[in-house]
């Protein structure tokens, strides 16, 4: 008894443990329709695009990545943007981004109706060569371009940043060097600023200080986690961010999108799982579990694949037991 008691006052004034505050409501972001489905092998019909879309849509996603204004040289799968924002049913209420990585992206956005547009940086010079085949820098002056179209034009802009947790040319990435490409989007107009773990290699405690050394130059008000599960650690990334203050998390339906840099891995934590999570702590969404699963092995049997959304797994297995 003595050393329960012992214990219990070591974990009551440990610095480690103390009582975090979540928040009360989280906003989901779905990236399914762009991220999740960018690197599909064969081309997935605009009418299964537009069908997904919808039913996220009909679940209560607020914010849904519908595609991107990219070279279909690079991105073939996303040659149809426009024509996939013609189509999406806009009587539910949710805003739909696209990529616009230049001027010619952004003007297609516009004609398009895109309710918002999102620009890529990276944490990681080697990162942005081989990603954005230019320096860091270089990707700045074309994002300066873009924010201030954007600005003219009142369409807000979304920020992200890659490789916050781990680069696949340089290693573990320094948080202030994150912490300056997220204040740099953040001064050029981005209301919103996504960190992504693109290849999934963090762990709770690096995520925890990345957010902590970000939020010294940008508001946390203003942050989003994109984290990949890669080695299974997405949702205690998330957990840990939402305790320093996140209240905005992006996921893919079904957990649709591989890591091209890490063979045979996943890569988008599935936004079943997160909606699982934060529906157990009390956290509101406004999104209905059922019909994001329902959504996910909808694409997932057009696709012909499994859904690697754990909690869609155990809802299908207890189902069809």
């Amino acid at each position: 008894m003595l050393g329960s008691s012992a214990g219990a006052r070591e974990r009551r004034f440990h610095p480690d443990h103390e009582v975090m505050q979540l928040p009360a409501k989280v906003k989901l972001v779905d990236v399914s329709p762009r991220d999740g489905l960018q690197n599909e092998p064969g081309t997935v019909a605009t009418s299964l695009k537009i069908e997904l879309i919808d039913r996220l849509a009909a679940a209560g996603i607020q914010l849904i990545e519908a595609g991107s204004f990219v070279s279909p040289k690079w991105v073939p799968q996303m040659a149809d943007t426009a024509e996939v924002l013609a189509g999406v049913d806009r009587g539910y209420g949710a805003r739909y981004a696209v990529l616009t990585p230049n001027i010619k992206g952004f003007q297609g956005a516009v004609d398009s109706g895109a309710d918002e547009i999102a620009v890529f940086a990276a944490a990681s010079e080697t990162f942005s060569q081989r990603n954005l085949n230019c320096s860091i820098d270089e990707s700045f002056k074309r994002f300066a371009a873009v924010c201030k179209a954007a600005k003219v034009k009142g369409v807000p802009v979304r920020g992200y940043v890659s490789c916050v947790l781990g680069c696949p040319y340089e290693g573990e990435v320094p948080p202030e060097q994150v912490a300056v490409v997220a204040e740099r989007l953040h001064g050029l107009g981005c209301y919103e600023i996504s960190l992504g773990d693109t290849i999934g290699v963090g762990t709770p405690g690096r995520a925890r200080a990345v957010v902590e050394t970000v939020a010294g130059v940008v508001p946390v008000a203003h942050l989003a986690a994109h984290f990949h599960d890669t080695y299974g650690q997405a949702l205690a990334n998330i957990l840990a961010v939402l305790e320093r203050g996140v209240a905005v998390v992006d996921a893919s339906a079904a957990g649709l999108g591989g890591c091209p840099y890490a063979k045979g891995a996943s890569g988008n934590v599935a936004t079943e799982d997160v909606l699982y999570m934060l529906h157990g702590l009390g956290i509101e969404t406004g999104v209905d579990l059922d019909a994001v699963v329902a959504a996910g092995l909808f694409i997932c049997g057009a696709l012909g694949r499994s859904p690697a959304s754990k909690v869609t797994q155990a809802l299908e297995g207890r189902i069809n037991a």
